[in-house]
Parts: C-alpha cells; structure tokens; sequence
C-alpha cells in the first residue's frame, strides 16, 4: 500500500485500450493457506508471496499502483499492480490483489461475509472491467448464488474461485483456476456472477460442490458450462450467457433474511414430529424442502407427514421442493409428488439447494414480501436459477378408457403453485 485518498470517480483514466483491469479480492480459503504446526492456516500477503515471482501472473513490467476504494466514503488505498503477459487474444490483464483485513474461513461464511464481498464490489465497480473473488471451497457455490441474487443490474463479470490445494504447494489446481478467472474476468463481458473451477466456468446460483478432494470439485449438473478453457483458448457459449441490463446502474441488497429460512432433508422413517418441530420455529417463513428423486415424500403414518406440511403452508410458510439428486428436476410424475402439490408445496423444479436458500432469503428481505409474492417469484427464473421451461410429457395409463398426451407446458406460470397447474393432471390419471 503506497497511499491513502479521495477515489477517482473516471474509470476511463484507469484503463488502457491495450489491457483490461481486474480487481482480485481475497476472502481467504485453502488457496492462500500455508503451512503451520498446527496445519494448513490462511496466510497474508498473497501477491507478493504466490503471483509476483511468477512469470504467468507478472511479466516483469511493473506497471505502477491501481487505486481501491475502501469504503463506503469513497477513501481509496494505493496498490502496487501486477500485468499479465499477452494471451491468445493478445490482450493483458493488469490487476491488483485486494485482502480483508481477516480472512474468512468459508465454513462460517454467512450474510456478513457476503455483504462485505459485495460492498467492496461496488465501490470499485466503475473502476474496474472485471472481479475476481478468492474463496474456501466449503461454501464456494452458497456464495455464488447469494451474490447473485444481491448484485442487481449487474453488467460485468464477477468470478469466484478457489483451490483444493494452496498455492504455495506443488501440486495445485490453485494457478489454473486463478489464471482462467483472470483471464475470462479481463477479456469477456460475461455479466454474471460466477464459479470458475477445473477449466470450467459455471453460472454461481447453478452450481454445487460435487467432491471434496478431486480438482474437479464443482459441476454444474442441470445447466451446461458457461465457458470452458483449453491449452490454445477459452470457448464461451454466448446462447447461455444471460444478456446484461440495458439500463440501471448496479445495485446493491445488503440485507439478505436468512434467520427465517430453513432447510429440511428428507428421509427414510423421519417422524412427522420432527418436521412439525422444525415448521414450529418461532419466526420462521421459508423452507428449502430436500425431497426424493423427482420430488416425492413418505407419507407418514395415516399421511401425518403431509398434513404437517399441509397445516404450514396454510399458515403461511413458503416451502418448496427441491431433489435431494445432482441431475434432473422436481417432476409430479408420481402420486406422492402430487400429493405434496396439492399440500400446497411449490416445486423448485432444477435449483440447486444453495441457489434455492439464498434466493429465498433474498426475496423475504424485501420490505413488501408477502408469502404469496415469495411463493410466486420461488417459482419463475429471476437470476437464471432455475430452468424456465417443463419439458415433460404426461400420458393416461393404456388400461384408461382415453390415451391422450397432455400438452407440453412451454413456460412456468409466474405463480405456479402445483395444485393449479399440473398437479391436478396428475392426480387425474390415477383416478
């Protein structure tokens, strides 16, 4: 850190047409731990130590300090800057590392941490062309997806990273990961929050940790990688990227309601107490409902289970379902899963667990959020969350007296509570 003052409010005069400007921030998390005694500990001064003296991160030209504002004053600290060489593209990146003054361990990471990732964000947002945000593994894919829904207007690329390996050791993923984030973050207007991992970057609220030991830790099971890198060149499927907004300025949501929201897995011989214990939490409006393969429940003894979801949803509490699988998406093909629907259970059809609670502690933080305003945008893509179209095909038993396709439903109604939609063709079929 060189100096202290007053930020530059003309992003044009920190960019140069030949290079682009990333701010790297450092949360913490297995890429900037070393060792210790005790084992593994985060460790600071991450630039100077892990990217200086390496001829793929710094090509010798020392291009001099990049401001970063601090603050919600707009105080700006001086930091000396790294510059990539040339890509393929024959274009560099200039970029600085930004740490926190205390590294997070990711496994309590939570709303504070979030907020002041996305704080330090915008402030710096019209100074830099991209960001890229370094992070523990554990809660790498719940961050993704909360920052998601509390950047709105977003119109530059935000990646996240991390490693299952430090940097300083010799056998890491943590240069490639590093690399391709900066890489992308600096020559693709991706606007979208992301999560770039093993060559791959992933839509943030789509992904979800897979493994905790292998390189490739993340996947992306219900939608495909938004770019993928090679040896020679990075390949971005355009017709997945989301189109960024063609007006407003970005907007911030500090405040997420994560202490009303709840999440519930399912399982084999689960007593309808317990969940009537978990729906009597004092406060509680929301629950993330992990439900079997395509969204089915037991029943419970004389349908105790359903009639404790049933009363809470009729008290109010949004709960929605989401597959306790990797692949595929809540689908009221059996009448189990109708039966939930008819409860009063919304289907999350293909969101991941992650993208489905910071979603809905970002919709019940709003100031005029009712069950029913929660309940209907839970069940319509705001952030690409979740797919927009059921393509699924019902057909009547043969033995019926009528074999007749049921039309295709070409896009989620915005309110779609399952007993008015397909949930009541289902249960015609076994009537």
């Amino acid at each position: 850190m060189i100096q202290s003052r007053r930020a530059r409010t003309d992003a044009g005069s920190l960019m140069a047409t030949s290079e682009s400007l990333v701010l790297i921030m450092m949360t913490g998390g297995t890429i900037s731990m070393q060792q210790s005694p005790s084992g593994y500990l985060p460790a600071a001064g991450f630039q100077e130590a892990c990217l200086a003296g390496n001829p793929l991160f710094n090509d010798g030209s020392q291009p001099g300090t990049i401001d970063v504002v601090v603050n919600a004053d707009g105080d700006v600290h001086a930091y000396a800057s790294l510059r990539t060489p040339p890509s393929a593209y024959r274009r560099k990146t200039r970029y600085v590392v930004f740490e926190f003054d205390e590294l997070f361990d990711s496994a309590s990471v939570g709303i504070a941490e979030w907020t002041k990732i996305a704080e330090v964000l915008s402030y710096n947002y019209e100074l830099y062309d991209g960001f890229v945000v370094l992070h523990g593994t554990d809660t790498l894919a719940y961050t993704s997806s909360a920052l998601s829904f509390m950047l709105q207007n977003l119109q530059k690329p935000v990646i996240l990273t991390g490693a299952q390996t430090p940097m300083r050791e010799l056998q890491s993923d943590a240069i490639p990961n590093l690399l391709g984030s900066l890489v992308i973050a600096g020559h693709f207007t991706i606007p979208e929050v992301c999560l770039y991992f093993n060559h791959r970057l992933l839509r943030g609220n789509r992904s979800t940790k897979i493994s905790a030991s292998d390189f490739a830790a993340f996947g992306s099971p219900n939608y495909p990688p938004l770019a993928t890198t090679s040896s020679s060149r990075t390949t971005i499927a355009w017709e997945l990227v989301r189109e960024a907004t063609k007006t407003g300025k970005l907007s911030l949501r500090k405040v997420l309601n994560a202490k009303h929201v709840a999440c519930l897995r399912l399982f084999p011989n689960i007593r309808p107490e317990m969940v009537s214990a978990i729906l009597k939490l004092d406060g509680l409006r929301g629950v993330v409902l992990e439900t079997f393969g395509p969204g089915s429940a037991p029943l419970g003894d004389k349908g105790a289970l359903i009639k404790a979801l049933k009363h809470a949803a009729d008290e109010g509490i949004v709960i929605i379902s989401v597959s306790q699988c990797l692949i595929g998406s809540v689908n009221p093909i059996y009448d189990s899963v109708a039966m939930l629907g008819n409860a009063g259970i919304i289907s999350g059809f293909d969101m991941t667990t992650e993208a489905a609670l910071a979603k809905m502690a970002y919709l019940f933080a709003s100031p005029d959020a009712t069950a029913q305003s929660v309940a209907e945008n839970m069940a319509r893509s705001i952030r690409g969350e979740m797919s927009q179209t059921l393509a699924h095909s019902f057909k009547r038993p043969t033995s019926h007296k009528t074999a007749a396709s049921i039309p295709l439903l070409d896009s989620i109604p915005p309110a779609c509570f399952w007993h008015t939609t397909i949930c009541n063709i289902v249960s015609n079929m076994y009537e």
